[in-house]
C-alpha cells in the first residue's frame, strides 16, 4: 500500500505542476485585463448568459455583493488510512466556522465522502455533496463539480466561496488552507510590470464570458488536485509508519519466539541428559 500511495504520489504532483502551468497563464491574462481596465469597462448590469454555453453570468463573478451567506468548500478523501490528513482539515474548518460564523449565515459543499459523512452526523447545512473523485483526478471528471458551484454561486445560494484543504507542501509535510475564490476580487494588478491596450473583437463583455469562468474553475480545480497531492503524500507517510511498524512487530515476536523455542530445546536437552544419567 505505501508503494502503491507512493505512485500515486508521484503522478498527481506531477499533474499538479503541469497544471499551474495553465492555471498561471489564465491568471495572468485576468490580471492584465485588470490593468488595462478592461474588467472595469465592463457593464456590469449586463449578463451574458446567452453566449456562456454553462449559463454562468460574467458580472456576477466579479462583482462584491452584501454577504448574507458564506459557503466553505472542504475537501477531504473518500476513505481513510490516511493518518491525519482527515482529522485535520475537519478540526481546522469546525474552529474557523465556530469562530466566526453563525449557523444560518454559512453554507457546507463537501467533497469527499470523511467530511460529507463528519458534518451530517453533525446535523451541519450540506448543500452539496460528491464523493468518488479518482486518485489521479483529470480537469474533465472534476469539471462538472466546478461548474456546479459555480453555477450556485451565480444563482445566489452563497455569496463569498472560500475552499478548504490540505496544501501540499512536500512529501513529508502539508499546510490547511482557507481561500476565497469567489468573487474575483483580489486581483493585484502590481504584478503586472506594463500595461497592455487590448482590443476585443467582438465585445469585452463576451471575451469576459469566455476567460472569467475558466479562471474561476481553475482556482478550484488547482485546489482539489493539490488536496488530493497532499492526501496520497499523507497515505504514502501513514502506510510508511505501518510498514515501519509491522516490521519492528515481527522483529520483536520474532526475538520472542526463538527465545521460547531455545528455551523449550534447552529444556529437552537437560531432561534428555538427566534421564541418561539415571540410567547410568
Amino acid at each position: 500500500m505505501q508503494m502503491v500511495s507512493a505512485s500515486k504520489l508521484s503522478q498527481t504532483e506531477q499533474r499538479a505542476k503541469n497544471y499551474q502551468i495553465y492555471a498561471q497563464k489564465v491568471r495572468d491574462i485576468v490580471v492584465h485585463l485588470a490593468a488595462s481596465q478592461v474588467l472595469n469597462g465592463v457593464s456590469l448590469g449586463s449578463s451574458s448568459k446567452s453566449e456562456n454555453p454553462d449559463n454562468i453570468s460574467t458580472s456576477s463573478l466579479l462583482v462584491k455583493r452584501p454577504v448574507q451567506k458564506r459557503a466553505y468548500l472542504v475537501i477531504t478523501s473518500d476513505r481513510g488510512l490516511v493518518g491525519s490528513y482527515n482529522s485535520t482539515i475537519l478540526k481546522n474548518i469546525m474552529s474557523v466556522i465556530a469562530d466566526s460564523e453563525d449557523p444560518d449565515k454559512y453554507c457546507l459543499i463537501a467533497i469527499g465522502g470523511m467530511g460529507a459523512d463528519f458534518f451530517k452526523t453533525r446535523n451541519m447545512n450540506v448543500s452539496y455533496e460528491y464523493r468518488g473523485v479518482s486518485d489521479i483526478p483529470t480537469f474533465k471528471e472534476v469539471a462538472e463539480i466546478v461548474k456546479m458551484i459555480v453555477s450556485m454561486y451565480d444563482a445566489g445560494v452563497f455569496d463569498e466561496l472560500y475552499v478548504c484543504y490540505n496544501h501540499f507542501i512536500n512529501s513529508l509535510s502539508s499546510a490547511f488552507r482557507v481561500e476565497k475564490m469567489l468573487p474575483i476580487t483580489d486581483l493585484d494588478t502590481s504584478e503586472v510590470d506594463e500595461k497592455i491596450d487590448y482590443i476585443a473583437d467582438p465585445s469585452p463583455e463576451e471575451a469576459l464570458t469566455a476567460i472569467l469562468p475558466q479562471y474561476a474553475e481553475s482556482l478550484i480545480y488547482g485546489a482539489i488536485i493539490d488536496a488530493k497531492t497532499s492526501e496520497h503524500a499523507s497515505s504514502t507517510t501513514a502506510m510508511k509508519s505501518a510498514s515501519d511498524n509491522a516490521d519492528d512487530l515481527i522483529s520483536k515476536l520474532s526475538i520472542r519466539y526463538n527465545r521460547a523455542r531455545q528455551s523449550k530445546i534447552t529444556t529437552e536437552i537437560t531432561e534428555i541428559v538427566g534421564g541418561a544419567a539415571a540410567l547410568e
